[in-house]
């Protein structure tokens, strides 16, 4: 998995994933699939690139059908995701629209029931990072923007969503390693991180008795868009070098605990987050 990552940077977030060099590993070619969730369906935010096309790649290779959620700047990268998703022989809807719009959010769940006839799989996945190095140079457009992606859909999207699971059905929030180390230069992205986290914990409680399951994953330095555009390009030639594992991880190696969580094998498993994050130990 090691990988060499040239200098490189982008000026608008969210950035493209058909514009990163190397491209990132969505799925390994020794991954088999086994059924895990067959005749499911799941609805991923974030889902063109990144961690999100890995997971929508990773369901559909396990029988699921998905929706993904993304911007329309991100069309391409959609339109590429769909593809590799029905390689892999099963459906793909694209939605694209603006998270921070709340009617968006809310219509989400619907419109993913009306093609599919029902959901079971919520992946709340979507996420703004900016880097401020002066926490004095966050402006309340940043605060207000990174909130409303990163944790104001959250709730949004799963609001709507409870309208159409049931028991056995769950959710996933990607959170971060940042909810529980911070980081200096994304402070507001780590208070969102915190929040997810936080929200995981409260809403698998909230629903137990439903026995819709809630967990979470916290990924480490992953090679996704969300890096380049979010520092400057020598910064991203030394992503993921402070962990112990001193690379960062691919997308093919995060999504597997998404499956994991969202089969039968978690049937037991609820409110927790796992980690992988290249070996940075979490006592939290």
């Amino acid at each position: 998995m090691e990988m060499k990552i040239p200098p490189q940077h982008q000026d608008v977030q969210p950035g493209l994933e058909s514009e990163l060099d190397p491209q990132p590993k969505v799925i390994r070619y020794t991954y088999v699939g086994s059924g895990k969730l067959q005749g499911k369906v799941a609805l991923i935010t974030g889902g063109d690139s990144g961690i999100g096309r890995a997971v929508a790649v990773h369901f559909a290779r396990e029988g699921a059908d998905v929706a993904i959620a993304y911007t329309p700047r991100e069309e391409g990268d959609a339109q590429r995701t769909r593809q590799l998703v029905e390689q892999e022989g099963q459906q793909c809807l694209l939605l694209p629209g603006d998270l921070r719009d709340a009617s968006y959010c809310e219509r989400l769940p619907g419109d993913t029931v009306r093609r599919f006839g029902k959901l079971n799989i919520l992946v709340n996945n979507a996420g703004l990072q900016l880097a401020h190095e002066r926490f004095e140079d966050i402006t309340d457009e940043d605060l207000v923007n990174t909130f409303e992606i990163n944790i104001y859909s959250f709730f949004r999207v799963t609001r709507a969503s409870l309208n159409y699971l049931h028991e056995g059905d769950c959710i996933i929030n990607t959170t971060s390693v940042t909810a529980y180390q911070g980081r200096a230069d994304l402070p507001e992205y780590s208070a969102t991180k915190g929040a997810i986290m936080s929200f995981t914990r409260a809403l698998s409680s909230n629903l137990a008795e439903k026995k819709i399951r809630v967990n979470g994953v916290a990924p480490g330095p992953i090679w996704t868009p969300l890096n380049p555009a979010s520092v400057d390009a020598e910064q991203v030639a030394q992503f993921g070098k402070d962990v112990p594992m001193k690379r960062p991880g691919q997308p093919s190696e995060v999504a597997p605990a998404y499956v994991y969580l969202a089969s039968a094998d978690a049937s037991y498993v609820t409110g927790q987050t796992l980690h992988p994050n290249g070996g940075t130990i979490i006592n939290a």
